[in-house]
C-alpha cells in the first residue's frame, strides 16, 4: 500500500526486544530533556504563542514565508520581552 503525502508508518516489529525497549526509554528520555528545556525557557512558550496568535489573525498565503520573516524580525525580542514581563506577573 502507498504511503499518503510522503508519510510512512514505522514498521517496529522488525527492532527485537531489547532494541523496542531501547527505543521505548530513548523515546521517555527524550521527552523528559524537552519538557526540562521548556520549563526552563519559557520565552520559548510566548515566541510561539505570540507566532500562532499572528498566523491566526494575519492568515498568511505562505506560512513558511510568514514564519521565517516573524522569526527573523530583528525586533523580536524587544517585541517578546514585555509579553514575558506580563506572564511573569500573572505567575
Amino acid at each position: 500500500m502507498m504511503a499518503e503525502a510522503g508519510v510512512t508508518k514505522l514498521d517496529v516489529s522488525v527492532l527485537n526486544a531489547e532494541q523496542q525497549e531501547k527505543l521505548r526509554q530513548f523515546k521517555i528520555k527524550t521527552r523528559i530533556d524537552n519538557e526540562r528545556y521548556l520549563r526552563s525557557h519559557p520565552e520559548v512558550d510566548v515566541l510561539i504563542g505570540d507566532f500562532l496568535r499572528d498566523v491566526l489573525h494575519k492568515r498568511p498565503a505562505d506560512i513558511r514565508e510568514f514564519a521565517a520573516d516573524h522569526f527573523s524580525n530583528p525586533n523580536l525580542q524587544e517585541t517578546i520581552l514585555p509579553k514575558m514581563e506580563g506572564n511573569s506577573d500573572m505567575n
